[in-house]
C-alpha cells in the first residue's frame, strides 16, 4: 500500500470484464496526462473503455477536492487491475452434457499524482 500524500486514487471494484482484457487498455495510459488519458479513452472502441474513463475521472475529482491539486499537473502514476469475483453458468451441450461458462469480474485500481515541474533532476555530469 502506497504511504504518499501526493497521490490520488479511485478504485472501481466491480467491472464487469477480465482483466486481461482491461490491462490492454490501461498500458495505455500509464505515464500519460489525465486529459490525453480521458481522450484515448473517450475514442477507445472496446466497450471497457467506459469504465476506465469514469475510474479515471473519480480520481480526478478525489484529487481536485480532497487534496486540491491542480488538475492540469496530474499525470497517471499507477493503473492495475486484480481478479474480484468470477460468475458460473452452464451451457447445455449435447448428449445430456453441460459445459462451464465463467464471467469474470475485476477491480481496478487508477493511482493519479501531481508532476512537480520546479523539482531539478540531479544526475548528469557535473560541469
Amino acid at each position: 500500500m502506497i504511504k504518499n500524500k501526493s497521490i490520488a486514487k479511485a478504485i472501481n471494484k466491480n467491472v464487469r470484464s477480465s482483466g486481461r482484457k482491461l490491462n490492454l487498455l490501461l498500458k495505455n495510459i500509464r505515464g500519460k496526462k489525465v486529459d490525453s488519458a480521458i481522450r484515448d479513452l473517450s475514442f477507445a472502441r472496446q466497450r471497457v473503455a467506459h469504465e476506465i474513463k469514469k475510474t479515471v475521472q473519480s480520481a480526478i475529482a478525489n484529487a481536485e477536492n480532497n487534496n486540491q491539486y491542480d488538475i492540469d499537473n496530474l499525470y497517471v502514476k499507477e493503473a492495475y487491475v486484480g481478479k474480484s469475483i468470477v460468475l458460473k453458468r452452464f451451457r447445455a451441450r449435447a448428449k445430456g452434457r453441460a459445459s462451464a461458462i465463467k464471467k469474470p469480474y475485476s477491480k481496478l485500481t487508477i493511482i493519479l499524482a501531481e508532476e512537480n515541474k520546479n523539482v531539478k533532476e540531479s544526475h548528469g555530469s557535473k560541469s
